[in-house]
This record gives C-alpha cells, structure tokens and sequence, in this order.
C-alpha cells in the first residue's frame, strides 16, 4: 500500500466515529444500568441489616457464639486472602501489559500530535494554493495546467518538480476523466505524495554513530538558519539520553557566535570547546577532538562558519576541519548536517545545492518548519537535491527537534487536503 492510499485509509473516519458513538451509548445504558442495580443492592443491603440487627443475641449470648466461630473465620478469612493474593498476581503482568501498551500509544500519539501542529502553516498553505487553483475551474485544458505549475512553484516544491507532476498529470486527469474539483484535487495530491515516496526510496533517514569512541557531527549552514540553536537542542537530547556530549565553537568569525553555544551550553549542562574570536577554527576543533577522545565522551557537535558569500574560504575552511577530524577519528565526520531554515523556500534549495559543492553532507536539517508555509521544500530538496533530510524543528521547545518520519511528515503536510472515502 502507497503512501497516498494510508492517507486515504487514514482519513475514512466515518463508520469508526458511528461504532464510537454507539459505543458510548451502549456505555452509558450499561453505567445507568449498574446505577440502578447499584441503588437496588444498596436498598436491600439496607433491609437485611436491619433483620440482623433484631436478630443479633445479647452480649453474652453473642460472646459465646463468637468464641465458637473463631476458627471457622479465621480459616474462611485466611482461605479468602490466598484466592484475593492469587488474583492479584494474576492481573499484575495483565496491568503492566496494559500500562505499557497504554504508554506505547501514548507515544506514538504525541509524535503524530507533533508533524500534525508543526505543519499545521504549510498544511493551510497547501490547501490555500489548491482551492484557490480550483476555485475558478471549469475544465481540464492547457490553462488549467499552467495555472498548476504556477501554484506548485508557489508552494515551493521547486521548478522541476512542477514541471514534473504537471506534465505527468495531462495524462491522468484525462485517464481517470475527472471532472470534479474533487477529483482533480486528489490526483493533484497522489501525485505529490506518490513523487514524495518515489524519490525517498532506498534514502537513509537516520542518523549515524560510531561503533567505538566518540560520534562526531559537522554543523554547516548559513548564519542565522538555526544552526547553533538545532546542535544545543540536540546537545540536551543526547544529554538526557545518558550520553556524555562535547560541543565545539568553530565559529570563530561571526560576533556572538562562540557566546551564543556557550550560552547553550551552560543551559544544558554540558563542555564546550572554545577559543577567542577570529582565531582558527580548526585549532578549536582539534582542540574538541582531542578532548572528546581523552576524556571518553560519546559525542561532538561541531558548529561551524557560514560565509557562504566567500565560498573558496570557507571550502578550504571546511576541508581543513574535515581532515583534522578524520586525521584524529578515521571513520569521522560521522554526519556532515546542512541547517536550512524552512521559513526561506527556494533560498534554502539555492544554499543546499551551494553547500552541496563546497561540502560532502550527509544530510539536511529543516529549522523552523512549524513557523511557515513552505513545507513543501522538502519535495524539493527530496527530488532535486537527493539529499535525506534528518532532522526537523516542529517548534521551539527543546524537544520540538525530531528525528525526520517520512510517513508522518506526509500526512501531517497533506491531512485534510484528500477527499474522504465516499
């Protein structure tokens, strides 16, 4: 099954919503069933302890009877506590089943609860775009289709992906015979999604660690792209993991910047390696490795300058980085992570491609997701780039960077854009 028929299934909620409603009405006619069996049981409860109570023999009398009954209560009481111990280890690995289970869903939730608000902005826009196109749509003719190009490219899923869905479209629209909006709509958006699920194939997601010593993750991007704020978040995500994590100020040129990651160091509790400004940032960084191996530490995030306007310097800049790091770690850079702000469109396809030339990254992180409409870079970056994004910022909590679920970003940029089973 493709990713569009799960959004399709995903969004058919009719019949679950009619068993949920008869659900609870089933729930409530048993609840005030109980109610009344409940106020049933208290009445009689009520009228047999007032027999007993006329029933009950005099002090004496009483006294005599309870001396013989002691056994009797003693063994009932005793062989009721062993079926009452039975049972409860009998429904302890049923509870804890349970309670995990429960807290499994709990998670998976919240994960989709995440990709859901973050791309709530990109999800508007896209439908915004869609039913804008489709507002004045009487057929399926070379207009309509320029117009679609032009909405795609406004949308930022890059010029060639337009091209591309708009020329494959001409002849599905005219396979299916769709005429209504609906219709067109949904083969514009299984297109998307089906061209998102192609170009992923066979994309690593995940990120890399060492087998023995410490992992090392290069930073580059552009000043002002979220860099330094993505490595301190995911500074206080390894941190929390357990994990003993260096971080290494090799923006030695931008004001602020070594103060800045610092700052975030002393915020999450862990080392930095710094040194003053406009020193060589390779110095910082031997610097950091040395440390890292030394003194046995897990991981090293590695920030770096983003003078992309001088792209020799900073080419010779980051190769001298990289062979420094690798010189000291062989199997290091483990990741080479490009910082892209979301919030930029086709700007962050133009830096990507930049940065593609003066470095070998590994991967992408999409900064910033949750505070823009242009989702639908990653269509791009996916198609025209090649490149697998790794990380994305869905907020700006410390634990709104998430590892990259392709499944859920595409559901969560195209909910409620699918027409619904009928």
């Amino acid at each position: 099954m493709g990713f569009f028929d799960k959004l399709k299934k995903a969004f058919s909620f009719e019949p679950e919503k009619e068993e949920n409603e008869a659900e609870k009405v089933a729930d409530k006619a048993e609840t005030e069933t109980s109610d009344e069996n409940a106020a049933d049981s208290a009445e009689e409860t009520s009228k047999s302890e007032l027999v007993e109570k006329k029933a009950q023999p005099e002090p004496d009398q009483a006294g005599e009877e309870t001396h013989e009954t002691d056994g009797e209560n003693d063994s009932e009481q005793s062989a009721s506590k062993d079926v009452l111990e039975e049972k409860t280890h009998e429904t302890d690995g049923e509870n804890d089943s349970g309670q995990s289970a429960s807290k499994d869903v709990l998670e998976e939730k919240t994960e989709e609860e995440r990709y859901d608000k973050g791309l709530a902005k990109s999800r508007k826009g896209f439908g915004a775009k869609i039913n804008a196109l489709l507002a004045n749509f009487r057929h399926v003719d070379e207009d309509f289709f320029d117009d679609l190009e032009e909405t795609l490219i406004e949308a930022d899923v890059g010029y060639e992906t337009a091209m591309n869905i708009s020329d494959e479209l001409r002849d599905e629209v005219k396979l299916r015979n769709a005429k209504k909006k609906s219709d067109v709509s949904d083969a514009i958006i299984e297109r998307l999604v089906n061209l998102y699920e192609e170009s992923g194939k066979g994309e690593d997601n995940a990120l890399h660690f060492a087998k023995q010593g410490p992992t090392v993750f290069l930073f580059v991007g552009v000043n002002g792209v979220g860099k330094t704020t993505t490595i301190g978040k995911l500074a206080h995500r390894y941190k929390e993991e357990g994990k003993k994590v260096l971080l290494a100020a090799g923006d030695t040129f931008r004001a602020g910047a070594i103060e800045q990651l610092a700052e975030w160091g002393r915020r999450v509790g862990v080392d930095v390696v710094k040194k003053p400004e406009q020193s060589d940032p390779a110095a910082v960084v031997y610097d950091a490795v040395v440390k890292a191996k030394q003194e046995n530490y897990d991981i090293l995030l590695v920030d770096t300058a983003g003078r992309l306007q001088n792209k020799v310097n900073l080419m010779k800049e980051l190769d001298k980085i990289k062979r420094i790091i690798t010189r000291e770690i062989p199997d290091a850079p483990h990741e080479v992570l490009l910082a892209l702000d979301a919030t930029t469109g086709q700007n962050a396809l133009t830096q990507a491609k930049q940065f593609k030339e003066v470095t070998d990254v590994t991967g992408i992180v999409l900064t910033k997701l949750d505070g823009t409409a242009r989702g639908g870079i990653v269509l791009a970056i996916r198609n025209e780039l090649k490149l697998p994004v790794k990380l994305v910022g869905l907020g700006e909590q410390m634990d709104d960077l998430r590892d990259f679920d392709p499944q859920e970003f595409v559901i969560g940029l195209f909910k409620g854009l699918v027409a619904k089973d009928r």
